[in-house]
Order: structure tokens, then C-alpha cells, then sequence
């Protein structure tokens, strides 16, 4: 449970320098059963484990007061009383992301059976850190050794038993993708490993520092499972949690006169204490890993910063990232995607035997006109939304989402963030942004979701601003290409005024909103060839999802249009549309697509399609319809993600925004294509 503090008096923060309190700060022990948490940096393959060791009984929800998404899940052969718990990514007990503040409230929260700290094999040394402050918190842990099969491949050797010495913890090496050490450490999970007796020194005055807070905290009582020296490191390093901890477990006079000892120890420092802590940890790790590890020849690292050099450098970076964008999203999702998938299920299977197969059936057992419409009707149940949904958009969907997965596993997207970081500044985001706006191009919906990483509100609310504007879906998307493709010029135009259109926007909102620029860290994986049954899950897993979670929307937005339709209220709402689609030159027809795209943008991305199909738009128009609809307003599901996430206020603003915006920019290309004589 997490439990609201008050809020200290206003003298108090004053006087100690306290910011205000944070909205969901760390409650008591939780009752319940102990729990198993695996913890550890990004991209370490903690996911991986957690799946091996709990299969399929996992629940997934947000942690109380937070957007961030917990797995948690049992293990039979632990027993039932044991919850297994995947942790968000983190790099240090001193959170900086809301995800790094979840992961230590959890460490801090008590009923701890065992802390599995999952580290890279290969980059032992950098992740040791993390290792030592565990260790220094008294936490029951247990290391393992993650990706030890990448490890062996460039020559990383490990002597297990001499770094169980030196750490004091029991030591654990896994292949988290075969089961390779899995039953070692099932059986290291089976008791509980006892505290580790080694210390780090920081020095005179840091060390007697830390003793005169820990000799106070040992008298109070504190969190459950942490040691007193570690929660005097976190006070000493300026860990606002810490001090609201510190505030609820002892009274303001005993925390105060702590806080006086914190601010006298920092005073006699040349530097700050993180900075010697960090120094302390780092110098330790290095001196472990030195005893411990040998180190591969150079020939396997010098290939791998030979690639990294190319993927981040920018004169070889932007030509292959060109390549990755017209071979993975403009040939195989927009071609074969949109193109050949496509093609095949709404001709050979729906038009052909699906859609004539239902109207013989609703016809023989349906006598109601009205009812027989809902089904088979211009916007019927199947005839529309399920064809929309399953012949359109899902190939498109898939497509994308294998692209997404082969990238993701590849390493390949942390450094597209290392490329794009500069340029990203200039719009109010970091490199990090790169990760929703990519999967944006998959599912705004999802995206929108996954705008939670990064690290201010201001960058989300740019971030989310982005994809609701000029960011499309993956369906939209390649119905799009699939309906430029035959215009070279069209497409051209397009891609331009979009692109231009998120630069703008990006760079308005980043002079606009308040707040200081954002600084940008990332975790970069090593480069792997993707294993096909992960990317395959992926690709299973997030199609299930949208099949799951977008289906039911299609089917929604064929009913709403039906209703519309038999109580003539869609022909007003048409009405009320053309006016606003004949200032961009569109004939009446394109007012449906537009109704269509108030649903789902890919909806009305699918309307374009049939006009076109149908020979009604000319090149002009079918660029000027393409640039407005991808500009114009996010479907129903982004559009309630977006209320939960950014607020009913940010929400509309952006909204309002975003339609006055895609009208103007299509008038102004109808009017720059008109007046200039240009024919697409």
C-alpha cells in the first residue's frame, strides 16, 4: 500500500530545502506474501527471466499513485506464497524517473524474500554499481548474470566463484532466453540469501557523516529491510524520498536535527557526497571486475564499435537510417503491408466470399431491413467494420509491428535516440522521445501510453502533442503510401508538409510551455541479431492486443454510423463537414472519410482508400485529403488516453488545436498547388 504523507510545514521545507512533496511517496510494508524482485538496469533481459520463471500466470497494473505498469506473477516451483515482481528499469538507489522512484519504493516497501539484481554478463562492470548499493542496503540479494551465451561469444570470461567471494552474495549465471541456469537459481531462491558483509569507505568525513545519521535512524524506527547506513547515503545525496521517509518515521524535531547533520557533512566537503559515492562505487566495481572478469580480445569489440560508429555517426547514420525507412516502412509495411496483404484479404476474401457469404445469410435470416443494413449494410458490422478492421488495417498493423519487434531487439532504437538527441532538443525532447514516436507510427494509442518514460510533464505533453498531430499510425500510414504510391510527387509533397508541420509544432510548443531543458540518458544495448521466437512473440502479443482492444472500436464506430444513418442525424453531421472539406477542394464525398477519421484515423484513412478505388479524387486532391486527414484529429482511443494521461484541459487545448490546424494546412496546400498550376 502506498500512503499519502502530510505535508511538511512550510518552515520546515524552508529551512532543509525541501521541494514539495511528491504525489505518491513510500507508505509502510505492504501486508501479503514476501515477494521475489527482480531489479536492474534497462535492456538486461529482466523481462525475460521473469517470463521463464512465472510462464503464464502474471497479472499486469499500475503501481498505486503511478502510470507505471507492474508485472507481477507466481512460480509453482517456489510455491504459491511467493510473488515473483518485474521491476522497472533502474541505475541507482538515487532515483531521477518516475520508473526509478517505483523500483526503490519497492525495495523500500518490506516482505522482501530475495532481490534478484539482473545484470549484462558482458557489462559487469558498469552495472556493479547498482550491486554494491544493494549490498550496502542489506538486502537479501542474489546477482545473476544475465546473457551469458553473448558473453561467451565475445570472449567475456567470469570466475563465479571469485566474484561470490568478493561481493559476499550468492552468484547465479543465466541465459534468460534458453533457460540456461535456471535451475541453479531456483534452487539459490529457495532460501532466503543472508545480508552481505561487505563495506565500501567514503572517505573521513563522508564516513563519520554517515555514521552520526545511521546511529539516529538505528534508534527510529525505518524502513522495513534497509539498512540505516544506506537510507543516511540517500539523505546525504539529497533523496527527497528519503527525507519524506526520514519525516514520517521520526517527527520533524528528531528529522531536522538529522538534517543539520546532513547539512554540516556537505559543508565540509570540497565536492558534493554523490560525487564521492559514486567514485567510491565505481572504483570498487572496477577493482572487482578486474579480479573476477577476463576480458575478450580485441578483434569481437572492435567490430561492434565499428558498427556502433556507423549507426550514431551522422554522415552514415541518416543513409542508413533512409534505407531502414524505405526497406522496412515504405516497402514492406507500405507495399507489401498495405499493397499485397492487403489486396489479397478485401478482394479474395472478403469481396469475393465473406461479404456476399453474410449478405445470403442475413437476407434468409433476417427480416428487418434496418437490422440487415446493420450487418451488411454501406456501414455494416462486417461489410464495413470488420473489413476495415481485419482486410485493412490489420495486415498493416502486423506488418509494422514485426518491423517494430526486429528493431527493438536489434539495439537498433537506442541508438536512433543517440542520432536524433541534438535535433530533438530544438523541440523540447531528448533522444528519448524517439522510442513513442517509432512506436507511434505502430499505434498513437500505445505511444500515448508509452510518453510515461520520459522524464518531465512538459516533455510529455510535446511528446503527446506530436503524435497526435503529424505522427500516423501504422494503418493510416500505410494506407496512405499504399494510395501515393502511384503519385511520386504526391507523396513527396506530403511527407514534406507532415514533416514540417511536426517540426514546427515541436518547436513552438518548446518556446511556448514552461520549463528547463531536458537532459537525456539512455541505456545502449549491445547489437544482437534478433532470436525469431522473441520477435515473433512480440509481433503475436501486440496484434492480440489490438485485435483485443481496436477491434471492438471498428464495430462501435459501424454501429454509431448505422444509428446515424437510419435517424438521418449522419447526414447532418455531413452537412455541417462540407463546408470545412470544400474550403480544401474536396468534393462531398471526402466528407465521409473525415466522419470516418473522427473514429479512427485509419478509418478515414480506409475511406480514402475506397474513394480513390473508385476514381473520385484527382493527384491534388488525394494530397491535399492525405495531408488533412493525417493532421487532423486523434481517434476516439488515443483521444481518451489522451484524458487520462495529460487531463481533461491539455487534452482539449491539444484537440482544438490540432483541427484548426489540419484545415488551415490543407487550404493553404489546395490554394499553394492551385495557384502555381502544379498537377500530381
Amino acid at each position: 500500500m502506498v500512503c499519502m504523507l502530510n505535508s511538511p510545514s512550510r518552515k520546515f521545507r524552508h529551512r532543509h530545502g525541501w521541494g514539495p512533496p511528491f504525489a505518491h511517496p513510500a507508505g509502510p510494508a505492504p501486508a501479503g506474501p514476501p515477494r521475489i524482485l527482480l531489479v536492474g538496469h534497462p535492456n538486461v533481459g529482466k523481462s525475460a527471466l521473469f517470463n521463464r520463471l512465472t510462464g503464464q500466470y502474471v497479472t499486469v497494473s499500475n503501481y498505486p499513485g503511478t502510470t507505471v505498469e507492474i508485472a507481477s506473477g507466481h512460480c509453482r516451483a517456489l510455491g504459491p506464497d511467493v510473488t515473483i515482481v518485474d521491476t522497472p528499469g533502474m541505475y541507482s538507489l538515487m532515483p531521477m524517473t518516475e520508473e526509478e522512484r517505483v523500483a526503490s519504493d519497492m525495495l523500500f516497501a518490506g516482505k522482501i524474500h530475495a532481490v534478484v539484481h539482473v545484470v549484462d554478463a558482458k557489462n559487469l562492470e558498469r552495472m556493479l554499481g547498482l550491486t554494491l548499493q544493494l549490498i550496502e542496503a542489506g538486502l537479501p540479494l542474489i546477482l545473476v548474470l544475465n546473457m551469458l551465451d553473448e558473453a561467451r561469444e565475445l570472449g567475456v570470461r567470469i570466475d563465479l566463484g571469485r566474484l561470490e567471494a568478493a561481493l559476499g552474495v550468492p552468484v547465479v549465471a543465466t541465459v534468460s532466453t534458453t533457460g540456461e541456469g535456471l535451475p541453479e537459481l531456483m534452487r539459490r531462491l529457495r532460501e532466503p540469501p543472508r545480508p552481505s558483509p561487505l563495506t565500501l569507505a567514503y572517505g573521513s568525513i563522508l564516513e563519520e557523516g554517515l555514521s552520526r545519521i545511521a546511529a539516529r535512524l538505528d534508534a527510529a524506527p525505518g524502513s522495513a529491510g534497509v539498512s540505516a547506513r544506506a537510507r543516511a547515503s540517500l539523505l546525504l545525496q539529497g533523496d527527497v524520498r528519503e527525507q519524506q521517509r526520514l519525516l514520517r518515521t521520526t517527527g520533524e524535531r528528531e528529522a531536522a536535527a538529522i538534517l543539520d547533520i546532513v547539512a554540516d557533512t556537505r559543508q565540509r566537503l570540497t565536492h558534493s557526497p554523490h560525487y564521492y559515492i559514486t567514485l567510491a562505487l565505481r572504483l570498487r566495481a572496477a577493482q572487482i571486475t578486474a579480479e573476477c572478469v577476463t576480458q575478450p580480445a580485441t578483434a569481437g569489440r572492435r567490430a561492434q564499435v565499428f558498427l556502433d560508429r556507423l549507426l550514431t555517426r551522422p554522415w552514415t547514420a541518416y543513409p542508413l537510417l533512409a534505407l531502414v525507412l524505405y526497406f522496412a516502412l515504405y516497402k514492406f509495411v507500405g507495399q507489401f503491408g498495405a499493397g499485397t496483404l492487403v489486396d489479397f484479404l478485401e478482394t479474395n476474401v472478403f469481396e469475393k466470399h465473406i461479404n456476399p457469404w453474410a449478405v445470403r445469410v442475413t437476407a434468409m435470416l433476417i427480416p428487418w431491413q434496418p437490422l440487415r443494413e446493420l450487418v451488411t449494410g454501406e456501414y455494416g458490422l462486417i461489410t464495413l467494420g470488420l473489413r476495415y478492421a481485419l482486410a485493412i488495417v490489420l495486415p498493416i498493423v502486423t506488418a509494422f509491428f514485426l518491423v517494430f519487434a526486429i528493431l527493438e531487439d536489434s539495439g537498433y532504437l537506442p541508438r536512433l535516440a543517440l542520432l536524433v538527441d541534438r535535433g530533438f532538443k530544438s523541440l523540447g525532447l531528448t533522444g528519448r522521445a524517439v522510442i513513442p514516436l517509432v512506436l507511434g507510427f505502430g499505434c498513437d494509442t500505445m505511444a500515448t501510453l508509452v510518453t510515461r518514460t520520459l522524464e518531465t510533464r512538459r516533455e510529455r505533453i510535446i511528446c503527446t502533442l506530436l503524435l497526435a498531430l503529424a505522427i500516423p499510425c501504422s494503418a493510416q500510414l500505410g494506407v496512405i503510401l499504399a494510395l501515393l504510391a502511384g503519385h511520386r510527387g504526391a507523396l513527396l509533397v506530403w511527407a514534406g508538409v507532415c514533416a514540417g508541420m511536426l517540426a514546427l509544432a515541436g518547436y513552438l510548443a518548446a518556446q511556448l510551455l514552461p520549463g528547463e531543458p531536458p537532459n537525456f540518458y539512455m541505456e545502449v544495448p549491445p547489437l544482437r541479431l534478433p532470436t525469431l521466437s522473441n520477435v515473433f512473440v512480440k509481433t503475436y502479443s501486440r496484434v492480440v492486443w489490438y485485435v483485443r482492444e481496436i477491434l471492438p472500436l471498428f464495430l462501435l464506430a459501424s454501429v454509431l454510423l448505422w444509428f446515424g444513418q437510419i435517424t438521418h442525424v449522419l447526414q447532418l453531421t455531413l452537412r455541417l463537414i462540407r463546408p470545412a472539406v470544400h474550403l480544401i477542394g474536396l468534393p462531398d464525398e471526402a466528407s465521409v472519410a473525415f466522419l470516418f477519421g473522427f473514429f479512427r484515423r485509419d478509418y478515414g484513412a480506409a475511406g480514402l482508400y475506397d474513394l480513390q478505388k473508385n476514381g473520385v479524387l484527382s493527384g491534388n486532391q488525394l494530397t491535399v485529403a492525405a495531408i488533412t486527414l493525417t493532421l487532423f484529429l486523434p481517434c476516439v482511443a488515443q483521444f481518451f488516453v489522451m484524458l487520462k494521461e495529460r487531463g481533461v484541459r491539455t487534452t482539449l487545448w491539444i484537440t482544438a488545436g490540432i483541427l484548426i490546424v489540419a484545415f488551415t494546412v490543407g487550404f493553404l496546400t489546395h490554394q499553394v498547388l492551385s495557384w502555381s498550376g502544379v498537377r500530381l
